[in-house]
């Protein structure tokens, strides 16, 4: 009976090392996190939304250049065509 009651605290006192121990890396991770938001807030960074956004609208800028640009080439193949025939 006494061997059972040496392994019952033996079992406890591992389940509450095992709590302190969760318990520890739990504030570890939490003073962790405040030190990096900290960190990030002193820092000039954007936010995923903000960086998403800006990469839309560039994404739809470049599609407009694009269309712009080929409609720019194709006025000047127009214009070059007339003073060609102007020309002759």
């Amino acid at each position: 009976m006494a061997q059972n009651k040496v392994f019952e605290d033996l079992t406890r006192l591992m389940a509450d090392a095992t709590e302190m121990a969760q318990g520890v890396r739990r504030e570890a991770e939490t003073a962790m996190k405040s030190q990096l938001e900290r960190l990030l807030a002193t820092m000039d960074v954007v936010t995923r939304e903000e960086f998403e956004a800006v990469k839309q609208m560039a994404a739809k800028a470049r599609d407009e250049n694009e269309r712009l640009s080929a409609r720019l080439a194709a006025f000047e193949a127009e214009l070059a065509q007339k003073a060609k025939a102007a020309g002759n």
